[in-house]
């Protein structure tokens, strides 16, 4: 900024170009070399203290979804299932909910086309 010498200044320019280049390779090294790293392993690497906490919980869901998988098979009236699928919370359950209504409308549409042909071959 003080020098009023040319050959000085492109001296600096130079120079302040270099260490712009040096830094810039080293930065695409430092990436390559993140790009690359082989994987450690296929569980989780994110938070290791939290995660016995999070697998019990996810264990602890997936029990409860079975058991409301068993409670839904019990329901045979899709008004009922209506009520619990918009008392659910959670996605999954309102997943199973809505698989579980699917399920009893085909049966129901199944019952009634079985039906229609027992009338019609009398």
């Amino acid at each position: 900024e003080a020098t009023l010498d040319l050959a000085e200044r492109r001296r600096i320019r130079s120079a302040i170009r270099e260490l712009q280049r040096q830094e810039l390779e080293q930065d695409e090294e430092r990436l390559a070399s993140k790009r690359f790293r082989p994987e450690r392993s296929s569980h989780r690497q994110d938070d290791k203290e939290n995660w016995p906490q999070s697998r019990r919980l996810e264990e602890e869901q997936q029990a409860a979804l079975a058991a409301l998988s068993e409670q839904l098979e019990a329901i045979t009236s899709v008004e009922e299932l209506t009520k619990l699928l918009r008392a659910a919370g959670e996605y999954e359950e309102r997943k199973l909910i809505r698989a579980a209504i699917r399920k009893l409308r085909a049966e129901e549409i199944e019952a009634a086309t079985l039906a229609g042909n027992v009338q019609s071959s009398r």
